[in-house]
């Protein structure tokens, strides 16, 4: 990997000296690097271990970070090592950025109370497996193969098992106790089982109801224990455990994302009972979501619009509350996907570790650097901190050891996310506008289906603007790789010919709300377009868009005005008038739902031009004037059809019916001067 120091320094602001046995030979001047007290930044992940052991024994260091960049595997190693300059500097500037800062988090406390499910002989031995570190009771499904041990060394409940929910640290399981055996009570000293003459007792020590015949043999051998009663009523039961091992073949939990503190063992895999062993004290993990209710497009007027958190969330952490026209998302639920900031059209979610605007920082500073020096037509490869991260450097070592294998190009730019669903369209387009010639997002499997179908969805919406724009080329892309097999797939993925990208990056700033992001995005992106088209459509999904009206089946009852969280519809005070506000209209749909006439229809469009941001007159009536003062009170559409729809009631004839032509305040005088109406002196 040939390596240019003075070129790499240049980009970065700063003089930089090659070393190439720094863990070894050369430790001391990482030491003297260290007692600088400045940010170091390490151009090694291999021996991240190793350096942070001499960091601890090196005497008069300061509390630095110390942060890690591989550039080996994302590009030393690949055909095009020899051009990989650029992006070498891009990756170092990134890792001199800071870290998030610290936002709240979410407690856990874990006693060590452990509730293992499953049959008695399986759930005895895994249990055997933790009991040094936890307190276990077991819930039996059945004897399994062999049944429970003579020695009972753990509390057994059996039963239907009703429902089970919560978190690490606050499980809540409830059942029914029904079988006439008091697990209890019982001493496992086997009398019922030998003197049952169905063969109804197993060495689960419960009663098969299908096989028993009443003899009640059972019940004489277990006179002294009196652990059979055959009148005892079905009762229900609740506990609280602070773990769950599960080792049924079907999980309690349907989301893809079970809650924390809940396994499934299959009696193989020992990392599991290993990641199990150290779940107990307190624990704390950063709440990854902030959520603006104002800002929320979820339900007004007891009608549902916007529940696209709620649709792909994949842990069930996001409830409706549509009494209180919000939602609500369980924070010890959440497992920060941030698939739910992604999908939110109006930005009422946002990802909060990291900041929306400290991506955009990490984003910029990349293709900012890269473009410094000297590198052209930058593809972002978004993927995860983990799954894959380790096939980019299974690639890497890959084109290493094989002539056949590319590797990482020198234009491809591994950015690493805590999941590749929290970055959505706003960030997307904005990396368009720094420079980016394509951004791609690699996927390992891990993640939930509706994950796939939603960031397609948003991917489909940017690359139609960018269409209609006229960049020509597919500057969004899915790549899919599951393990090592998924290489060669990768690999050729990766070679994909470059999309068209802009002549000057943008210089904005990423916002902390989202319609303020996609809003710079796109005028840069206008602004450096040859093409100005006055409408580009775009599909049905987008969080952009306009309103159609039918002006014949529109009373301007002015209904959906009320029903608008985004402020993108609007009345005239001093006139009947009905404008709508593009820029702001979100798509949620709820003034269509609450619409009572169904005269308005969503039209998911992106306008351009100063018409999209300012007020438009969709609708306008003549006024309807009132019948005794002249004051405008309504539209004359309305009335009209009020008068139509009562004409036959038998309440509204003659004077009553004049006084629905009348305003409120004429009403009202109406009632009190007529002298054939009852008054209730009279009665």
């Amino acid at each position: 990997m040939p390596l240019q120091p003075k070129a790499l320094g240049a980009a970065l602001h700063e003089e930089l000296t090659l070393h190439s046995t720094l863990c070894r030979r050369e430790a001391g001047a990482f030491q003297k690097a260290l007692q600088s007290g400045e940010d170091v930044v390490v151009a090694c992940t291999q021996e991240a271990r190793l350096f942070n052991e001499i960091a601890q024994q090196t005497e008069g260091v300061p509390a630095v970070p110390i942060r890690f960049v591989n550039i080996r595997e994302t590009g030393g190693w690949s055909r095009d090592a020899a051009q990989a300059s650029p992006k070498i500097a891009a990756l170092l500037a990134l890792a001199h950025l800071p870290d998030p800062e610290p936002v709240a988090t979410v407690d856990f406390k874990s006693e060590g109370r452990l509730l293992i499910i499953g049959p008695l002989d399986a759930a005895e031995h895994a249990a055997e497996l933790v009991a040094d570190v936890m307190d276990i009771t077991i819930f039996s499904t059945g004897a399994g193969s062999n049944g429970g041990a003579q020695e009972r060394r753990f509390p057994v409940v059996s039963g239907q098992l009703r429902t089970l929910s919560g978190w690490l640290g606050a499980f809540e399981v409830n059942w029914t106790r029904s079988n006439p055996i008091d697990l209890d009570l019982c001493t496992r000293c086997n009398a019922c089982v030998a003197a049952c003459p169905e063969g109804a007792i197993g060495f689960d020590y419960q009663i098969d109801s299908a096989l028993c015949k009443s003899h009640r043999a059972c019940v004489k051998v277990c006179g002294v224990a009196g652990a059979i009663d055959f009148t005892r009523e079905p009762d229900a039961q609740t506990d609280r455990f602070d773990l769950v091992l599960d080792l049924r073949a079907t999980s309690a939990f349907t989301q893809h994302a079970p809650p924390q503190g809940y396994f499934r063992w299959d009696g193989k895999d020992q990392r599991t009972l290993l990641n199990l062993r150290a779940l107990v004290g307190e624990f704390e993990k950063p709440k990854f979501f902030a959520y603006k209710q104002k800002l929320c497009a979820h339900s007004r007027n007891e009608k549902t619009g916007c529940s696209a958190c709620i649709d792909v969330c994949s842990a069930s952490a996001i409830s409706s509350e549509r009494d209180r026209q919000q939602i609500k998302v369980n924070p010890n639920l959440c497992v920060g996907c941030g698939a739910c900031t992604t999908v939110c059209p109006s930005g009422a979610l946002t990802y909060a570790y990291p900041r929306a605007s400290d991506q955009g920082v990490k984003l910029k500073t990349l293709l900012t650097t890269y473009a410094r020096a000297g590198g052209k037509d930058a593809a972002v490869l978004l993927h995860s901190q983990e799954a894959g991260a380790r096939l980019i450097g299974d690639l890497g070592r890959a084109a290493r050891v094989d002539a056949a294998t590319h590797g990482v190009p020198a234009r491809v730019l591994p950015v690493a996310l805590w999941h590749t669903a929290s970055v959505g369209l706003e960030l997307w387009l904005s990396a368009v506008a720094y420079g980016a010639s394509q951004v791609w997002i690699l996927m390992t499997g891990e993640e939930a289906p509706q994950y796939q179908e939603a960031v397609r969805a948003q991917m489909d919406v940017a690359q139609a603007i960018l269409h209609g724009l006229g960049y020509t080329g597919e500057h969004f892309r899915i790549l899919h790789a599951r393990d090592a097999r998924d290489l060669a797939t990768l690999d050729a993925q990766l070679q994909a010919p470059p999309a068209q990208c802009v002549t000057h990056p943008g210089g904005f700033a990423i916002q902390a709300e989202k319609r303020a992001t996609l809003d710079l995005a796109i005028d840069h992106l206008v602004a450096q377009s040859r093409v100005q088209p006055a409408l580009i459509p775009l599909p049905s999904g987008s969080p952009l868009g306009a309103l159609a009206l039918d002006k014949d089946r529109c009373t301007m009852c002015l209904s959906c005005i009320n029903a608008c969280p985004a402020a993108a519809l609007q009345d005239n005070p001093l006139a009947p008038q009905l404008k709508f506000i593009e820029k702001n209209c979100v798509q949620c749909g709820l003034c269509v739902k609450t619409c009572p006439e169904k005269a308005l229809a969503l039209v998911p469009q992106l306008r351009l031009g100063a018409q999209r941001k300012e007020p438009v007159v969709i609708n306008e009536m003549q006024p309807y004037t009132c019948i005794r003062c002249g004051k405008p009170f309504g539209t004359l559409k309305a009335i009209e059809a009020m008068l139509g729809k009562l004409a036959g009631h038998s309440m509204f004839q003659g004077a009553a019916a004049d006084r629905l032509k009348m305003c409120g305040d004429c009403r009202v005088i109406d009632l009190y001067t007529d002298p054939n109406e009852v008054r209730i002196t009279d009665l």
